[in-house]
């Protein structure tokens, strides 16, 4: 059984006018994209994964990173599962010793965990058809090219709660 569609981690946003951070994964093979509205605090916690900013004290997901590591485990990967009522769901599968263990997680928290271990993503295809964006091949390369620019320019602090 397969786990869903592979995408990748494009990275984080703000959307305006809500000033909303949100997270976009990327289908690998594909031209879809999944929009998801996250917390200030996970998308600090992708931002600076994600740029390879070492903190001087581990935050949670660094926590929880080491915490894996000290348990001889490893994050295997992230499945976004389902969503209901506006809600996206999603798996942590930890392996360890030839055994997988499922553990439900918030996308965000699930996200930031893959981006500090290069655990792949991967989405269910029901997830995936029912709010998928496809993005036209034409503008593809000047929304990414747009994105990967703010990406460039964000900084941590803009992510804090005002």
């Amino acid at each position: 059984m397969t786990d869903g569609v592979p995408v990748e981690l494009v990275g984080v946003r703000i959307e305006l006018p809500s000033n909303q951070p949100i997270v976009l994964l990327k289908e690998v093979d594909g031209t879809r994209y999944l929009p998801i509205w996250i917390g200030a605090g996970e998308a600090t916690a992708i931002a600076f994964a994600l740029e390879g900013v070492q903190p001087q004290r581990p935050l949670t997901h660094d926590l929880l990173k080491l915490s894996v590591e000290a348990l001889d485990a490893q994050v295997d990967r992230v499945v976004i599962t389902e969503m209901r009522e506006g809600i996206y769901y999603a798996d942590l599968i930890f392996a360890r010793d030839g055994a997988e263990i499922a553990v439900s997680s918030r996308p965000s928290d699930a996200i930031a965990l893959a981006a500090r271990t290069d655990a792949p993503i991967f989405v269910s295809p029901r997830v995936l058809d029912e709010s998928g964006v496809e993005i036209r091949d034409e503008d593809q390369e000047d929304e990414v090219a747009r994105f990967r620019s703010f990406l460039e320019s964000v900084k941590p602090e803009d992510f804090e709660a005002t």
